[in-house]
Formats: structure tokens, C-alpha cells, sequence
């Protein structure tokens, strides 16, 4: 399960980020992963929940925004999505496209900081 590694990954990253802005614990990461990242987000979500444990994002929540995989169609000027699994054709025009335009997104978008005690 790749998804352990990316969730370590994601971790170590998000908590040198929060440092690095003088938090000491982070509430929640956000995370964008595209539909054709090989990731499986409900699988990153239990990584990330085993692999944050002794860590500054021990109560840290995960936040998942998936992205869709969508094309560009040079000769109709428009995206239009890939689907899973992937089909590069043109549904208006039956052309093929070699123009990803989203859809292999791994990265964080966001830390949440975990309120400071009162």
C-alpha cells in the first residue's frame, strides 16, 4: 500500500511547513489528489490516520479534495474529462489528445493550525 508512504510523506511535509510558520500542532492538511494519481483516497485517509500518530499532527484530520482528470481538444478549443479509465478522445469532435490539463495533482493546499489553548 503505497498510500503509507505518500501519508508519511504528507505528514513530515505538513509538519515542516507549520514549523516553519511557529505552530506547534496542526488541526487538519489539505490535500489535492487527481483522479489519475494512482492514490485511493480512502486508503491515503486510514494511512494518513495510522502514520500521524507521535507526531505534531496526532489530532490532525485529513481533508481529501479530489480532482477530476480533464483534457485539452486543440481543434474544439475546450477540456473535456478523461474519465477512469482514461480515454483521450474528443467526445465532441473524435480526436485524440496528448494535453492533460488536470489529473495527476499530490499536493498539499492547506494547514490548519490547531487553536491555541485559552
Amino acid at each position: 500500500m503505497h498510500e503509507l508512504s505518500i501519508a508519511t510523506a504528507i505528514i513530515e511535509r505538513a509538519d515542516e511547513l507549520a514549523r516553519a510558520d511557529g505552530t506547534d500542532t496542526v488541526s487538519a492538511v489539505t490535500v489535492r489528489v487527481g483522479e489519475l494519481a494512482g492514490v485511493v483516497p480512502d486508503a491515503l485517509d486510514f494511512a494518513f490516520e495510522v502514520a500521524r500518530d507521535g507526531t505534531a499532527l496526532a489530532g490532525a484530520r485529513l481533508v481529501v479534495e479530489q480532482v477530476p482528470a480533464q483534457a485539452w481538444c486543440g481543434p474544439c478549443a475546450e477540456e473535456f474529462p478523461v474519465g477512469m479509465p482514461p480515454f483521450f478522445w474528443c467526445p465532441r469532435c473524435d480526436q485524440p489528445s496528448s494535453d492533460l490539463r488536470s489529473g495527476r495533482e499530490l499536493e498539499i493546499t492547506g494547514i490548519e493550525p490547531s487553536p491555541a489553548p485559552a
